[in-house]
């Protein structure tokens, strides 16, 4: 081997060492970054899991708080429900018994309203109609009993209308400018309002009212 191929071959091993030395720092520094990348993304990761079940019993958390508000306001809300239910059934049975005029005396009542509207009404003369199957149960004198209970002179012509088909009466001035109606579904229906808060009083499905809410104050 001469001294020239002897020197080229020197050369040719340090560049393949140095090269192989590069090499290897190159892989290292591959390995090193990979490991700091692959930390960092574990580390992100972690941080972004965490965030999300954060997020998750943060929303879990305000919607349990709605849905327990809701409760109240729910039950609330079935409790007046139920309770309109009931006074229905109770308007309802007070209607059914007023037309089959159960538990009480029928021409008496009708004497009694005929009256009392009479007694709320201006004028002299008055005509009273009642319905036409009502005629034997009402029997004779109907006109000079409601005349009694009214406290001035007054006239009373009682009329047996066909078209009257339920229980009451109906009570017009001569002109028929006053019409006081006074048949048993129309009276319930005015002085429901009325009953409807006494019965829920009564049943303590409402509070008893103040003193100051009576009077307005």
């Amino acid at each position: 081997m001469t001294t020239d191929q002897s020197s080229t071959e020197v050369l040719r091993g340090e560049i393949l060492a140095d090269a192989r030395k590069e090499g290897e720092e190159i892989v290292t520094c591959a390995r090193r970054d990979a490991e700091v990348f692959l930390t960092n993304a574990t580390t992100e990761a972690d941080r972004v899991r965490q965030e999300l079940l954060d997020q998750a019993h943060t929303e879990g958390a305000r919607q349990s708080t709605l849905i327990l508000a809701t409760v109240p306001v729910e039950t609330g809300r079935l409790r007046s429900a139920r309770i309109e239910v009931l006074l229905e059934s109770v308007r309802e049975e007070a209607r059914q018994r007023l037309l089959a005029r159960e538990g009480f005396e029928y021409r008496e009542t009708v004497i009694a309203l005929a009256s009392h509207a009479i007694n709320q009404m201006a004028g002299a003369v008055f005509v009273v109609k009642v319905s036409e199957a009502d005629r034997t149960i009402l029997g004779d004198g109907l006109a000079e009993e409601i005349v009694h209970p009214v406290g001035r002179p007054v006239s009373i012509t009682v009329l047996h209308e066909p078209d009257i088909t339920e229980g009451g009466v109906v009570i017009e001035d001569a002109e028929a400018r006053q019409v006081w109606d006074n048949r048993f579904a129309k009276r319930l229906e005015r002085l429901w309002p009325e009953l409807r808060q006494q019965i829920a009083v009564e049943a303590a499905f409402v509070p008893a009212p103040t003193q100051s809410a009576m009077h307005g104050t």
